[in-house]
């Protein structure tokens, strides 16, 4: 049965402050435990007023403490924003504190705009350009014998799954070269993804970690009782998706009729776009595209995103999500 996992950015509704996100965070990992989720990942954003997710380590221990069998982890940390020798020791922490349960991908954006990227990193010479250098620097550090003479404590010697995050060539690239599963941003950034598989697949190597290639995809889930709630709940995040490309980025905004009818060409081309790997609909719909998806990709795990307004819509899509994987003919 192919695992369904969860993508959290931990959205900041409008009305709404990080602290009720936080809860929610974990009410939603605490159901997404029970309903039989393999993973709970969170991902690293900056300076975004609908994300509370950007101190990512934190908050992944917090999901962590409140649960007890799903595997936790970053989807990712962008490791541009850090030294590679920090996140050792935060990930090292993590793993000490919640063993054989956290995970650790790693993505070469800044998850942030440039201003405040130079001011998380101050320095921007260890830019993206140096991230495949600084991931083999991260694996070292969790080696048993690491080649550095600088130890991550805690951290050397764990083993910390380690994954390569992307929406273009280069993630697959470095995945594939250096033996990391590898998880694909389909869910907002679906133009490479079927080109970027096969590359994967096709030049990856075995490693120490990772015996032969595994790839997850991003992917919208948007589930109600009726097809109708399902495309009037979906709308709020298309609404931040619009926001967040005209630059107007803010808090996830309430759901709103018909909107994709509502907005421009240009508008709606773009979210057509990116909607693209998305289901949105009653269970038997969403069965539908799920199973076509799988179909069509192949993919190893499902990596299962919703950003809905109401936590409690949040959660029923979640639950409906997790009724059609167990229903799906080949799962």
């Amino acid at each position: 049965m192919i695992p369904f996992s969860i993508l959290d950015l931990s959205p900041i509704a409008e009305g709404s402050d990080a602290a009720e996100s936080f809860r929610n965070t974990r009410d939603l990992a605490q159901h997404g435990e029970r309903w039989g989720y393999h993973r709970y990942w969170l991902a690293e954003h900056h300076g975004m007023p609908g994300i509370a997710s950007a101190a990512t380590a934190v908050l992944i221990g917090h999901v962590a403490a409140g649960t007890s069998t799903i595997r936790v982890g970053a989807g990712g940390i962008m490791l541009p924003n850090h030294s590679p020798l920090v996140i050792a020791e935060q990930f090292g922490t993590l793993e000490s504190l919640f063993p054989g349960r956290i995970d650790l991908g790693l993505g070469r954006a800044p998850g942030s705009d440039q201003v405040t990227a130079r001011a998380l990193r101050r320095n921007l010479a260890s830019d993206a350009d140096q991230f495949p250098q600084d991931v083999v620097e991260l694996i070292d550090y969790f080696s048993a014998e690491p080649q550095q003479p600088v130890r991550a404590v805690p951290g050397t010697g764990l083993k910390v799954p380690i994954w390569i995050l992307g929406s273009s060539l280069f993630g697959a690239q470095l995945a594939a070269a250096l033996g990391l599963p590898y998880a694909f941003a389909s869910h907002f950034a679906p133009a490479q993804m079927m080109q970027a598989i096969a590359l994967y697949r096709a030049s990856f190597r075995p490693s120490a970690q990772l015996h032969k290639p595994y790839v997850m995809l991003g992917f919208n889930v948007f589930a109600a009782d009726t097809d109708d709630e399902a495309q009037f709940r979906a709308t709020s995040m298309q609404q931040a998706f619009v926001n967040l490309r005209s630059g107007r980025p803010a808090r996830l905004p309430p759901p709103v009729a018909d909107y994709p009818n509502r907005v421009g060409p240009q508008e709606r081309a773009l979210l057509d776009q990116v909607l693209s790997c998305s289901a949105i609909g009653s269970p038997a719909t969403v069965a539908r595209d799920l199973q076509a998806f799988i179909e069509r990709t192949d993919a190893d795990e499902l990596m299962i995103t919703s950003q809905i307004f109401d936590h409690a819509a949040r959660l029923r899509s979640y639950e409906i999500t997790a009724e059609v994987r167990r229903d799906l003919s080949f799962a």
